[in-house]
């Protein structure tokens, strides 16, 4: 937005709105800092995702989870999937010692896949899930 405090939803609908207007295939619209545990902010996503719903289809909700959360993150996933639907889900920090193995809960509780996983800080270091290689990583 040109203006500071711009109201979220106003910002990524009109990030679609020219997205749409400049033939973009993709519109990546990053909501970080939503805290679970904040009422206002839960209800501010499902208005951002309303709002940009009017302008295209939203076709993906990724949930990011910081795989050092532990239990934390399977609240944090249960109010999220509340206020949006949530599409999959990205693991990030799994460069460290955290397993990740919250993963596993938030999955079968969500029922929705894994898709990406953080392997670092970079900007190549967002891959693909792999099922094999995440179960080989739990097990070392």
């Amino acid at each position: 937005s040109e203006r500071e405090g711009a109201d979220p939803a106003a910002v990524a609908f009109d990030a679609v709105k020219e997205g749409r207007a400049d033939g973009a295939d993709v519109v990546v619209v990053d909501t970080a800092g939503r805290l679970q545990n904040k009422a206002d902010l839960m209800d501010e996503l499902g208005k951002i995702k309303r709002v940009m719903s009017r302008q295209a289809p939203v076709r993906e909700v990724l949930l990011v989870l910081d795989a050092t959360t532990g239990q934390n993150g399977l609240r944090q996933a249960q109010v999220f999937a509340d206020a949006v639907d949530i599409t999959g889900i990205v693991l990030t920090k799994l460069d460290g010692t955290a397993k990740g193995g919250i993963v596993v809960a938030v999955q079968r509780e969500l029922g929705v896949p894994v898709k990406f996983v953080g392997l670092g800080e970079g900007p190549d270091d967002l891959a693909p899930f792999s099922a094999e290689e995440f179960v080989e990583a739990l097990l070392q």
